[in-house]
């Protein structure tokens, strides 16, 4: 799990929706707004009709969080949402892989702005 002071709230969620910048890929976007810190705060938002169950939010949550480490030097504040009609299994090796190269992408494209 990643430190709070590395997490968003919900109000500051909402304040990265209102200010966004948004980055885009295949299967997620990436809504991005400067922030005042010396680092990075990141959220996700996954709904229960891209991502059914809790075990299966969680485990896609804690993949996020995993690779969150890479962006955490920026000074970004950086709210990830899934795209209409991305259904993501936990149990399925290829979602979890295009998960993965998913972010890394928009990290990356978050980086080299």
């Amino acid at each position: 799990m990643i430190a709070k002071k590395y997490r968003l709230s919900e109000r500051e969620i909402k304040r990265v929706f209102r200010e966004k910048k948004p980055f885009f890929s295949s299967m997620m976007v990436a809504n991005v707004r400067k922030n005042n810190f010396s680092h990075a705060r990141v959220g996700i938002l996954l709904s229960g009709k891209n991502t059914p169950g809790s075990v299966n939010r969680n485990a896609f949550r804690r993949l996020f969080y995993k690779s969150a480490w890479k962006i955490l030097e920026s000074e970004y504040d950086v709210v990830v949402v899934l795209k209409k009609g991305t259904k993501l299994s936990h149990k399925n090796p290829q979602d979890l892989e295009n998960f993965q190269q998913n972010l890394d992408f928009i990290f990356q494209k978050i980086l080299s702005q």
